[in-house]
């Protein structure tokens, strides 16, 4: 039944059920209201207001629910639905709310991983153009500057080579930047080791980066990987760049049907601040695999924790 003929018939069950019992009642009201029928008046007023509240109360119930879960839905926090029943006139809103629910992550989930597959084609693309076009360049400018600096006054040398130290270090830099866009190590050697060079590139930037991982780790599949790593790095770098932390534990552990991977710094904490876009991508990512990632409060710091479940051969 429409929620509008619903209230229409509660209502109109109480002003009968309100006149019945007047009609019944051995009761008379005179021309002048006398006090001890004011007094049965007012009581039935009251009877009628509160059993036309308590009427609408259990019927539109399931609607003040909609209105809380719409308050608080995170797509980015999938699997939270109403509960359905059989009765109540706003139960095919809650059902049709479920549906939209479920419709929205799935579109949700395509678009994302488009996106993101979309993003790591764009960072092998700039990587290899990095490297490649770049790279070389400044490989042939270091080169050529070689060569100039035995040709070139004494006087001119130690310039020459502040030069040639400077392009060296550019050069450094640009492949370093490569590395982060596209784990080459990764696709080589594997996780673990992708995840030991991570760990000693940002323990040589002043962080101190210790890794702790469990002998044999399943093999978890080049899109899982993918996932670990880039949750592995965006961890650190929040580390390395919020959290002003000294040192950090990464650690990849089987648990049971998961492998579990935690980053644990010793800085100063969430603090209340919302969550970046960082995080939010470490989010999107661990959805597209349906691994679980918690980012809180650790025992000292901030604590990232992805759990990626294992694939049934």
């Amino acid at each position: 039944m429409p929620l509008y003929w619903r209230v229409c018939l509660i209502n109109g069950l109480v002003f009968v059920v309100g006149t019945a019992a007047l009609a019944l009642a051995p009761v008379t009201v005179s021309a002048t209201v006398l006090v001890s029928e004011a007094v049965v008046l007012v009581l039935g007023l009251i009877g009628i207001v509160v059993l036309n509240s308590i009427l609408l109360r259990t019927s539109l119930a399931p609607l003040d629910r909609l209105i809380r879960l719409m308050a608080t839905v995170d797509l980015q926090r999938p699997g939270r639905r109403l509960p359905e029943s059989r009765n109540g006139a706003v139960e095919p809103l809650v059902r049709g709310f479920n549906a939209m629910l479920e419709r929205l992550e799935t579109e949700r989930g395509r678009s994302n991983a488009k996106a993101l597959a979309a993003q790591e084609a764009e960072r092998h693309r700039i990587a290899r153009e990095l490297h490649d076009e770049i790279g070389q360049g400044l490989t042939a400018v270091l080169l050529g500057l070689k060569q100039l600096s035995s040709a070139v006054p004494e006087p001119v040398r130690n310039d020459l080579l502040e030069v040639q130290e400077t392009a060296r270090a550019t050069l450094d830099e640009v492949r370093g930047v490569a590395r982060r866009l596209r784990p080459g190590v990764l696709e080589d050697l594997g996780l673990q080791a992708a995840l030991t060079a991570l760990a000693t590139e940002f323990s040589s930037h002043g962080m101190h980066v210790r890794r702790v991982t469990s002998p044999g780790l399943p093999e978890l599949g080049a899109e899982r990987e993918l996932v670990v790593y880039r949750v592995a790095q965006e961890a650190l770098t929040n580390a390395a760049r919020h959290s002003q932390a000294r040192s950090v534990c990464l650690a990849l552990r089987r648990q049971g049907p998961e492998v579990i991977l935690t980053v644990d710094d010793d800085g100063v904490g969430l603090r209340g601040a919302e969550e970046g876009t960082g995080i939010r991508g470490m989010r999107e990512r661990s959805l597209l695999i349906g691994a679980e990632l918690t980012v809180g409060p650790g025992d000292t710091g901030t604590s990232v924790r992805l759990a990626v479940p294992v694939e049934q051969r």
